[in-house]
């Protein structure tokens, strides 16, 4: 029998029963559509976490102060990290592409009858933005001069811009910080909220040693932490390695003994929190990829219904000329365009889901807009395993139509 004829038959019987048919292939178009949503969901979640990684910086290495054991005894934290030691690693490790010192601090900002307290006032070294991976918009940052001469400048946000100086461009003015003179000489690019709903562009960044100096009133040249870029993702690890190795050194710690400071690779966490939204993603599709599984055997219990009620027909046929592959062929491709139709308007209705659930969650949150994604190789793949499904739950009622004795079914009433 023509395949094309096949399919005509198929459609000529499927259209017999309209009501039927469409019941039954909802559970495999609520079983697509589940597994569709659910992976772009995921994927779009993944996208969120590296994206916010991403804006922390480029291949960023954080060095944080450790708490010292003394008498056998952990104490607090102490500070033993200096602005020495950034330069150093800078200097000396060929993995490493920049560093910077920060220390925080906090003030009111005043300019002319306005004022407002920025979420952040840093003071950090010139290679902030090459750490950062954070770009000016305006003006320039300030530079090695500005840091050895404790200078009154300052960068910052677009939050700021909004609050204090609205229209008026900011660089060259004068902003007063704890009733000490500040001039703008510089405006980042637009940063956004964080995955926290934290405004990152609520910002000031002042040259650390201003920060000890002037603000603090500190001799001392301890820093908060140490942000450091690697090179490339490649020679993190190496970069890591060759901090460790100079830090020990130059803070005297001796062979086996505990650190005074703690090494944080972002690179790591990003593989990590990968690792983890990938595993979500499965688990959630397995269990929607369940209902695909309700939805196989509605087909299967139809076409076992269909072979009962089309039993003189197949007698019919098989007298005339059929043989039983042209009957299981039949049935088969009655149980797949089922399968795959509804694997069509599950992954179309998936789509759909995703997308509208997440424009929903971005309407709801105040933080980081998650990404719009379509998995694409999920979608191919539910249709695929639809057409799968049509295959081996339809096979056994097939199979059962193609092995009925042709005197037997002619007598079937």
């Amino acid at each position: 029998m023509h395949l094309l004829l096949t399919l005509r038959i198929a459609l000529r019987a499927l259209g017999k029963n309209k009501l039927r048919a469409g019941l039954t292939v909802l559970g495999v178009v609520i079983g697509i559509a589940a597994v569709t949503t659910m992976v772009s969901l995921g994927e779009s979640a993944s996208g969120l976490v590296q994206g916010e990684l991403q804006n922390l910086g480029t291949n960023v290495i954080i060095v944080f102060p450790s708490s010292r054991p003394t008498g056998g005894v952990r104490e607090a934290q102490t500070v033993t990290l200096t602005a020495a030691d950034s330069d150093a690693i800078a200097r000396e490790c060929p993995a490493v592409l920049a560093s910077t010192p920060l220390v925080g601090t906090a003030g009111q900002m005043i300019y002319g009858n306005s004022n407002w307290k920025p979420r952040m006032v840093h003071g950090v070294g010139p290679d902030f933005p090459i750490v950062r991976n954070w770009p000016l918009r305006t003006g320039a940052f300030f530079t090695d001069r500005d840091v050895s001469a404790a200078a009154k400048v300052c960068v910052i946000g677009h939050t700021i811009v909004a609050k204090l100086f609205q229209t008026t461009n900011p660089v060259g003015e004068t902003v007063r910080i704890r009733n000490i003179p500040f001039r703008v000489i510089g405006v980042l690019e637009r940063k956004g909220a964080n995955i926290g709903g934290d405004d990152q562009d609520d910002i000031v960044l002042l040259p650390y040693t201003t920060v000890q100096k002037r603000i603090q009133g500190s001799t001392f040249d301890n820093v908060g932490v140490i942000l450091v870029s690697g090179r490339s993702p490649l020679q993190m690890a190496d970069a890591e390695s060759q901090m460790r190795h100079l830090l020990l050194e130059r803070h005297r710690i001796p062979t086996g003994a505990p650190a005074d400071f703690r090494i944080q690779n972002t690179t790591e966490i990003a593989n990590t929190l990968g690792i983890i939204t990938g595993t979500i993603t499965l688990m959630l599709a397995a269990i929607a990829a369940i209902s695909l599984v309700v939805g196989g055997v509605g087909i299967m219990n139809i076409m076992l219904v269909s072979v009962t009620e089309r039993t003189r027909e197949i007698g019919i046929r098989m007298a005339v000329g059929a043989r039983g592959k042209d009957i299981l062929r039949q049935f088969l491709v009655e149980a797949v365009m089922l399968s795959a139709l509804g694997g069509v308007v599950g992954v179309i209705l998936g789509i759909g889901a995703s997308v509208g659930i997440t424009l929903v969650i971005n309407s709801i949150t105040s933080g980081t807009k998650w990404p719009v994604v379509v998995s694409v190789p999920a979608a191919v793949i539910a249709l695929v395993f639809s057409a799968a499904v049509g295959v081996f739950f339809g096979y056994y009622p097939a199979r059962r139509a193609s092995r009925l004795d042709p005197i037997d079914a002619l007598r079937y009433e």
